[in-house]
């Protein structure tokens, strides 16, 4: 796909009484309102790239063979590092299946980085190691520091055990909110030698520290059980907003018991809330947009607001999901009126906002069998507790094909990791509200994940899930854009 042959976003039928005004994106909603298309050459034409340390990779993953791992624009570079099958310091080699990430500053400006990966019951590339939450499961976390040169200094693994590690979210106190994305049980081995069934679909927290090795791995079980895919802290509040990759999915906020300020606070628990529209029992944000599923075409419209509330969840870790019968965190949900989204997937705290991706949603798109959209964005508003359609896909996903992680710059602007079929793309959106193509993935067509950006701001990091590599992207990031 070129540049000049894909768009982003449905634009159509937006008016200035629509728009509420978000930042970084002012500007975008005074183009939609104008009917205008807000796109941006970003940082220039994307070509191809060689990473700065390719001498020291192997030859199928250097480029060395003819193949390049990423287009970029030329300005930019990159270094790639912590690939799956490498060996660690801990004597383990590198899992596989790499996904959400979160970067912290260390000692002597490094940078620590916190990955998931989103390996199964079964995995040939599994997370090892002694310390487990189930010996049963192959995920959990990795941990790496990488030097200011943007090299890799050390890498291990931190979090074993766990199943799907999909995303997760940084907090304010230096650790990494590590979520599983299934709602399944484990067979686990015991020391004396008998199996015990494990439950699976919990959150754990993982200290951002370069000497941690394997954390002792604690469910956040008030968090709730459900298929998890990425959190987002307020660090006004503590307050932990969740999403959930179902196609009726809820989006959570769990109020803890403590302000929390380090790590083991959320373990004390707190209580867990589902966001409703508020006067609106149900509503369907999920397929609203959509025809095919009982939807209309623009009903909902980027930039408009929406007032909301939270509905109490009683039973935040059931023992099953029935739709039927009503049990599940989401089903209980529901049953008091909470709305739904899409396959509910990347979420960041950033502009005062917490952004979430529903990855499917929006307008059918025209080439998808199941006649899902090409994705959307949306942001909470905290103080004024609205909820605001930023960003929607147009049909044609030309632009736009399955957002799943999301990040904020330090300068502002949102990246989106494309999970869509076919090739791939990380997408930004600058601070005049217009949409460009930032990376390319010049490898295989497996997803973008993990986007994260260092804490001065300069390096942005991001995975290429399968067969897991680990990049390290800078350039002149201030430039117009």
């Amino acid at each position: 796909m070129e540049v000049s042959r894909r768009k982003f976003l449905t634009l159509a039928g937006t008016s200035a009484a629509t728009v509420t005004m978000l930042s970084p994106l002012e500007a975008f909603y005074a183009k939609v309102a104008r009917g205008e298309m807000p796109t941006s050459t970003g940082y220039g034409p994307l070509e191809d790239k060689l990473p700065l340390n390719a001498a020291e990779l192997p030859p199928n993953i250097s480029g060395r063979n003819g193949q390049f791992i990423l287009k970029l624009p030329r300005a930019f570079n990159y270094t790639a590092f912590s690939i799956t099958g490498d060996p660690m310091d801990d004597g383990f080699t590198v899992p596989s299946l790499h996904d959400g990430m979160a970067a912290y500053p260390g000692a002597n400006n490094t940078t620590i980085l916190v990955r998931n990966h989103e390996n199964g019951a079964t995995s040939a590339n599994p997370v090892s190691g002694d310390v487990r939450y189930s010996t049963g499961a192959q995920g959990g976390t990795s941990t790496l520091v990488v030097g200011p040169n943007r090299r890799l200094i050390k890498h291990f693994n931190s979090l074993a055990g766990t199943i799907r590690n999909c995303a997760g979210g940084p907090t304010p106190w230096r650790s990494w909110i590590s979520c599983e994305e299934t709602f399944s049980t484990t067979a686990n081995m015991t020391s004396s030698g008998t199996l015990e069934t494990i439950k699976h679909g919990y959150n754990f927290e993982v200290i951002a520290d370069p000497n941690s090795g394997l954390v002792t791995p604690v469910p956040l079980i008030e968090m709730g059980r459900f298929s998890h895919e990425a959190v987002a802290v307020d660090p006004r509040s503590g307050y932990v907003y969740e999403t959930e990759d179902r196609v009726d999915s809820c989006f959570y906020r769990f109020e803890p018991n403590v302000r929390p300020t380090k790590v083991g606070d959320l373990a004390k628990g707190g209580t867990l809330y589902a966001l409703k529209v508020r006067g609106m029992n149900n509503f369907a944000l999920n397929t609203t947009n959509n025809p095919n599923f009982g939807g209309q075409l623009g009903l909902i419209k980027v930039g408009q607001s929406l007032p909301v509330e939270w509905v109490k969840i009683d039973n935040p870790d059931p023992e099953a999901e029935s739709a039927s019968q009503g049990v599940g965190v989401r089903y209980e949900a529901q049953s008091k009126g909470a709305a739904t989204f899409l396959r509910g997937e990347g979420a960041w705290y950033g502009n005062n906002l917490v952004y979430f991706v529903a990855t499917q949603a929006g307008p059918p798109g025209i080439n998808k069998s199941n006649g899902r959209g090409h994705g959307q964005v949306w942001a909470y508003d905290p103080a004024r507790q609205e909820l605001t359609l930023v960003v929607e896909a147009c049909e044609t996903g030309e632009f736009l094909d399955d957002p799943d992680n999301i990040t904020v710059a330090p300068f502002g602007d949102l990246f989106l990791c494309e999970d869509g079929g076919g090739v791939q793309y990380i997408v930004g959106v600058n601070g005049k509200g217009e949409v460009y193509q930032f990376a390319f993935n010049n490898y295989n067509n497996s997803e973008f994940a993990g986007a994260c950006f260092s804490a001065d701001g300069r390096t942005l990091f991001v995975n290429i899930q399968s067969p897991g590599i680990t990049l390290a992207i800078w350039g002149p990031w201030n430039r117009r854009r």
